[in-house]
């Protein structure tokens, strides 16, 4: 029988290894497995290559994993904000590297793992730092760079609902790059609210097929976070 439903987060998350790269799904905080992030700082991984839309906010979640000096380089869109006071310390003293990547062109890159795609041309990036060092080419007569997809070792995600199989639903915005990051990754570790039989998830509501998914884990709706702060739905 194919049960995907692990007992705690802890245990969903005991096999992570130094050096792993681990997909964290979210924007900003919206969608953002607090839960998973907490439980991989108590588990002590290091050397983690992150990917991720941002650097973290403020004292928790991933900022919580970058202050914990886990992290080895981040691979995001966004690494500095008003609150991304963690990260930009690290960064100031060369104690993390950052690969920046316009947002579509991480979406794109994440995605393209998922779907087996070698590389693609895009012309975002042309004719600025990021393209540096990588090749380009003109396709009737627009300037293209070619970029290569993400793989990932893990991918924590949250969704809504999810059954014992692993297909998952999402809520809202909280969806953003959970499907994609669900598909790069050898391992696929779900949070989610509500686990339901099966049969009760309509197949076609289903954003991300348990196919892609290793392990889901339930949580409650509302949590507290290891900084204090409580992280809502």
């Amino acid at each position: 029988m194919i049960n995907k439903i692990s007992p705690s987060v802890e245990a969903a998350l005991a096999d992570v290894p130094d050096g792993a790269t681990v997909m964290i799904g979210g924007f900003g905080t919206a969608g953002q497995p607090a839960e998973l992030i907490d439980a991989l700082i108590a588990q002590g991984a290091k050397d983690l290559v992150i990917v991720n839309n941002n650097a973290g906010n403020g004292d928790t979640g991933l900022a919580a994993l970058l202050a914990a000096r886990r992290v080895r380089k981040i691979i995001c869109s966004f690494p500095r904000q008003a609150d991304s006071h963690h990260f930009d310390g690290l960064y100031r003293s060369g104690q993390i590297e950052l690969e920046l990547v316009p947002q579509g062109n991480l979406a794109e890159r994440i995605r393209a793992a998922g779907a087996g795609v070698g590389a693609f041309f895009t012309p975002t990036g042309y004719g600025t730092e990021l393209a540096k060092g990588k090749e380009t080419r003109e396709i009737n007569g627009t300037h293209y760079v070619l970029e290569y997809p993400i793989h990932a070792d893990y991918a924590l995600i949250k969704a809504e609902r999810g059954d014992r199989w692993g297909n998952l639903t999402y809520r809202m915005t909280a969806r953003n790059f959970g499907p994609i990051m669900a598909t790069a990754a050898k391992v696929t570790v779900a949070t989610v609210h509500e686990v339901v039989g099966l049969g009760e998830i309509d197949p076609e509501t289903v954003v991300t097929p348990g196919i892609y998914v290793k392990r889901v884990v339930k949580i409650s709706r509302t949590a507290t976070t290891a900084g204090g702060f409580k992280q809502a739905a």
